[in-house]
């Protein structure tokens, strides 16, 4: 097999919404180091900014954008353009951004606040949609973009609130976004994971009961980890994928297909 399997070798990639050492996109990120991609992050603020830099991230391209602010998004598209130019331009982009405000607490899915359902929509949704527009014309041939949505947006699990439909308008703009780009030759894809120990995800209410249940759901009774899903991120952004398109790969040990699994079963039939 060769060094470079994965044909990204000095190839500049993009890596948005890195935050900590657990996150999604910090994974992605080091497994895109190891195959020796030029790796250029982003993160949302000073403070972020100040903290990756200590220990995480000394040397390497790190720029500041706050999604919500077309400026701020527009300055970045120029900055890793001029980073990526050397290279023949962006080979690849990392959505990994996520943000969910439940100002009211977790209320019923009805009840939900408009404004806090919008900004997670622009966030969460619209700003992979505001990254692909405003790095197009930097994009090298024959790029590769990924976000990082979920295995299921057709499961109502109360305790994700709002958060799912999100995710499930983010995975159709996936489709329509490879659409839009398709002349230019430049693929859209979705690693869609189960639920993983992040930063992130500790923040979602009785999160922990929910991954102990999907962790043994799974065929292997092993929760999927985050290097698992950011393996399979780099697999989409490599050439080796080219042919994979409009797609949403899910990672989540046959979770999907094992709800009627007998040690679940045996535990709910004692619980009765």
């Amino acid at each position: 097999m060769p060094a470079d399997f994965l044909k990204l070798e000095g190839k500049p990639v993009v890596v948005t919404g890195v935050a900590n050492k657990k996150s999604v996109a910090f994974h992605v990120g080091k497994t895109l180091r190891e195959a020796g991609a030029q790796v250029i992050w982003v993160c949302r603020s000073q403070a972020r900014y100040d903290q990756l830099r200590k220990k995480l991230i000394p040397s390497e391209p790190l720029l500041i954008c706050d999604v919500e602010r077309q400026d701020e998004i527009d300055a970045t598209a120029a900055a890793i353009g001029e980073l990526a130019a050397p290279a023949g331009g962006v080979a690849g982009l990392v959505h990994s951004i996520a943000f969910a405000n439940y100002s009211k607490g977790m209320v019923d899915f009805h009840e939900t606040v408009r404004e806090d359902f919008l900004q997670a929509i622009n966030i969460s949704c619209f700003s992979f949609i505001a990254l692909a527009n405003a790095l197009e014309s930097h994009f090298a041939p024959e790029a590769s973009c990924v976000t990082i949505s979920i295995s299921t947006t057709e499961m109502a699990a109360q305790n994700y609130g709002y958060m799912a439909p999100v995710k499930a308008a983010l995975d159709s703009s996936v489709v329509f976004l490879a659409k839009s780009f398709g002349k230019r030759q430049v693929r859209f894809n979705a690693v869609c994971p189960g639920l993983l120990k992040t930063s992130a995800s500790a923040g979602i209410p009785n999160y922990i009961p929910a991954f102990l249940y999907a962790e043994e759901a799974t065929l292997r009774k092993k929760a999927v980890g985050t290097q698992e899903a950011a393996d399979a991120v780099a697999f989409l952004l490599s050439p080796r994928s080219s042919g994979i398109n409009a797609q949403h790969l899910v990672i989540d040990a046959g979770m999907r297909t094992n709800y009627f699994d007998e040690v679940i079963l045996a535990k709910v039939n004692r619980l009765d």
